[in-house]
């Protein structure tokens, strides 16, 4: 009876078994995921690098503006005229000179 109840295979079908294109699919599989995961690493510090050089680009620049209005400023300042003018303001007089005070006159 235990014969009976157990399946028989036809005689000219093949013997199951590892399937090795089935195998040899899922190693490539899992080499390729491998291969990726150590690329995560590196594109991820590469992207971070590239982010920050943006940063530093645009500082430079910002920093290179304002350098260009500090030297315009130093080159004004080193003047005479710009020298007196300042002074003037201040209220101070030359050697020699007079001040005079004007004073009741009606605001603009």
């Amino acid at each position: 009876m235990a014969a009976a109840t157990t399946a028989r295979r036809p005689a000219g079908s093949p013997r199951p078994g590892i399937r090795w294109d089935r195998l040899g699919r899922c190693a490539l599989l899992a080499v390729l995921a491998l291969v990726l995961y150590l690329y995560i690493g590196p594109t991820a510090s590469w992207v971070s690098t590239w982010r920050e050089s943006k940063q530093r680009t645009a500082q430079v620049a910002k920093l290179e503006r304002a350098t260009a209005v500090l030297r315009e400023r130093r080159a004004q300042l080193r003047k005479a005229s710009t020298l007196e003018l300042q002074a003037r303001r201040l209220g101070m007089v030359r050697a020699g000179e007079k001040p005079f005070v004007v004073t009741g006159l009606p605001d603009r």
